[in-house]
């Protein structure tokens, strides 16, 4: 068998037992039976004449030929995702699939709220919504339309500023009525704090913007963003949050707002050769609006820190 008759099931079968580690995890992540992954990973193993996985007490070993051929099975993946969703509906109608990518924060809080009436208006539409702090390539098509609060710096790409966030120091009533109220910024180590835990580039935005004292007074420690500010909102320290949520009911307390405030400016952002796709565009659209609104603090979403 030559590798030209490989297909891409038997890569697909390769890559997902590359990021499970085991014959039965990949199973069920491709909803196969295992004897077919097996068959699959054997035959593009004949047909590369080469083993791909060693067996250890720990799972399946990639072999160097499997690391090295790794990166190219993630990027046809990607291109596969791609191709499904250019492919995924026919033109006349706002249908198929449009992959968004944004923080887990702007995705958990903001999205939804935003969304519902955009999925209302065109029921035939879907949306794959991946969270990440990453930066997405859309480059390379991993996703369609990016929410980024850094202005990308790549040509072929349609970017439109759509608003600034702003960012504070926020408590819960009780919070404040229990501890009192920092008169400075130089008083936070005092109090119990909420921040990141191992996110070196975080601490170091902490430590920038509080002082040096901060990062390590912090008494609820967590890189997720969004567990940072249900910590807050139980009343468990003073964190930082976007001040459109930290509006929301029931409204937390404003900590030295003049003494400290963030402004991001955020993107809304895709492919040039998206701009023709109309479902695309008209989600980009739509996303352009309802966020910069949102940003200016016009609307409120139905769903709550970056």
């Amino acid at each position: 068998m030559s590798l030209l008759a490989s297909d891409w099931e038997n890569q697909r079968a390769f890559l997902a037992v590359l990021r499970t580690g085991s014959l039965s995890a990949a199973a069920r992540e491709l909803g196969l039976a295992q004897p077919t992954v097996r068959r699959r990973i054997e035959a593009l193993e004949q047909a590369l004449g080469t083993p791909l996985f060693t067996r250890s007490p720990a799972g399946l070993l990639p072999t160097e030929a499997a690391r090295t051929l790794g990166p190219h099975a993630e990027a046809m993946a990607a291109a596969a995702a791609a191709f499904q969703r250019a492919a995924s509906g026919p033109r006349a109608e706002i249908s198929g699939t449009v992959r968004i990518t944004a923080s887990d924060m702007i995705g958990t809080q903001v999205l939804p709220g935003l969304i519902e009436p955009l999925m209302a208006r065109h029921p035939r539409l879907t949306l794959e919504v991946h969270l990440s702090n990453r930066t997405q390539d859309l480059l390379r098509q991993e996703a369609d339309i990016a929410v980024r609060m850094v202005r990308p710096t790549q040509s072929a790409l349609v970017i439109r500023a759509i608003g600034i966030v702003r960012l504070g120091l926020f408590a819960t009533p009780a919070f404040v009525e229990r501890h009192g109220m920092p008169e400075r910024l130089s008083d936070l180590s005092r109090y119990p704090l909420i921040g990141p835990d191992r996110d070196a580039a975080d601490l170091r935005a902490t430590e920038q913007l509080l002082g040096p004292d901060v990062p390590g007074a912090l008494t609820y420690r967590t890189d997720n963003h969004p567990a940072q500010f249900a910590a807050v909102r139980a009343g468990l320290g003073i964190g930082v949050c976007q001040v459109n949520l930290a509006a929301r009911p029931p409204a937390l307390i404003p900590i030295l707002p003049e003494a400290f405030e963030m402004r991001l400016d955020t993107y809304l952002v895709m492919h040039e050769d998206l701009k023709r796709v109309r479902r695309v565009r008209v989600v980009f659209d739509h996303l352009a609006r309802t966020l910069g609104a949102y940003c200016h603090g016009t609307t409120e979403p139905t769903s709550g820190v970056l």
